[in-house]
């Protein structure tokens, strides 16, 4: 007996979101096609049924984050105007925090790829990319909705600063708390007086 459409979409889907976990906690090229296969509940026939490679799910992983990455931002943006609180302030303060800091399994995927991304394959960085530059059109509109491409050039450093600052105290927190706290109260306080300014 064959396997529906939708339990093939839903097998599909399983496969996805346990290589995202893996990929996350450890990174693309630590985690074998053995071990994903096992964690998705599937043998390796099964799972060349929906994927012709590893770059293929590699690929099909970084758009699902890219889409829950921008539903999330949204999201965000949308809590900060119900509380009728400036969305940019919010998002810098929730992003530079201590609970997204520990959240690597479903935080912003700008963040828990970036030291991947460079070695994926094309479809895998093309992703990424549309996913930063959509990141950057959507702070735009926030910080200057009137002026655009000046908005852009903001978005692009404010968020590089996010990135940067989380991708940094993650890198140490193990090491050093202590530092990790730093790296995001600092990172938190000087963007929050730049978008203030």
């Amino acid at each position: 007996m064959g396997v529906s459409k939708q339990q093939a979409v839903e097998n599909k889907k399983a496969i996805v979101a346990a290589a995202e976990k893996l990929f996350r906690e450890r990174g693309v090229s630590a985690v074998g096609l053995s071990e994903l296969t096992k964690a998705a509940g599937f043998t390796q026939g099964g799972f060349y049924n929906h994927f012709k490679s590893k770059d293929a799910l590699v690929a099909a992983v970084m758009d699902k984050a890219m889409e829950d990455g921008a539903a999330m931002l949204l999201g965000c943006f949308e809590t900060a105007r119900a509380a009728e609180a400036d969305p940019m302030q919010q998002h810098v303060q929730g992003y530079l925090s201590a609970e997204h800091l520990a959240n690597i399994e479903a935080g912003c995927p700008m963040t828990a790829f970036a030291g991947d991304v460079r070695r994926l394959g094309a479809e895998a960085r093309q992703a990424y990319a549309r996913g930063l530059a959509w990141n950057f059109d959507e702070m735009a509109k926030l910080i200057d909705g009137d002026n655009l491409p000046e908005g852009r050039k903001k978005a692009v450093a404010v968020f590089s600063q996010m990135v940067g600052s989380l991708v940094l105290a993650r890198a140490v927190v193990e090491a050093d708390p202590d530092l990790a706290e730093e790296v995001l109260r600092e990172g938190r306080q000087q963007l929050l007086r730049a978008i203030d300014g």
